[in-house]
């Protein structure tokens, strides 16, 4: 993957049909998602299945919820992901915990809905290897994310990155490119976004959503 490419993260796959379709588009992450309430949910056999099928194609993204070391030893064993994702309420000294532990790079969900939630992103940097800035759910929401979504973009104008950052929340293949053009993010995860119902991932829509964000940069090489 070019340096200058932005990195497309398709998550909360569950299928090897759906799957295929993040792979064949020339998705860089694919997100499978371990917790309960969710959909999109899958048990540590399911994702082995799905994940033996990656070969290298992407990185695998494993999202937990404040997630026991017992749960993330069972993650890890049966996806081998190259991140987890952490999208509770984990705070610095546990994410740092957890990298410490299993030596796996850190995603870290930072929930955005004002200024003041972006300051809070500070206490990550050096802790995750890279933040996700997400729409911070609703006070009634099951889901700490996946909710379709989105948050003033314009939050992030003039932010003065001090690490790698991704954007999520409300993205779709008809509004990615407005939110990357807004907010100069160098990375997306989409998962509503690209589903026909909730947990059913629409393989043309997970293609649309990709060539939407490669067609800001052209010239970059497709994998």
């Amino acid at each position: 993957m070019s340096q200058s490419q932005t990195v497309v993260k398709i998550c909360g796959l569950s299928s090897a049909a759906t799957l295929d379709a993040a792979l064949d588009s020339g998705a860089d992450m694919v997100g499978f998602v371990f917790f309960d309430p969710s959909p999109r949910n899958l048990s540590p056999g399911q994702a082995r299945a799905l994940g033996a099928s990656v070969r290298g194609r992407a990185q695998k993204v494993a999202l937990t919820v404040d997630a026991s070391d017992a749960k993330l030893d069972a993650i890890v064993a049966a996806l081998a992901p190259d991140i987890l994702q952490l999208h509770g309420k984990e705070t610095p000294e546990r994410v740092q915990d957890i990298r410490a532990k299993f030596g796996i790079p850190v995603m870290k969900a930072i929930g955005i809905a004002s200024r003041a939630d972006l300051a809070k992103a500070d206490a990550y940097i050096g802790v995750a290897d890279t933040l996700l800035f997400d729409a911070k759910p609703a006070p009634e929401a099951v889901l700490p994310g996946g909710n379709g979504r989105a948050f003033d973009w314009s939050i992030l104008k003039d932010f003065a990155a001090k690490g790698p950052w991704m954007l999520s929340g409300g993205l779709d293949p008809t509004n990615v490119a407005d939110a990357l053009t807004a907010t100069g993010a160098r990375g997306v995860d989409v998962s509503s976004g690209v589903e026909r119902a909730p947990g059913v991932k629409d393989p043309a829509r997970i293609a649309a959503f990709v060539a939407a964000v490669r067609a800001l940069s052209p010239g970059a090489p497709s994998r």
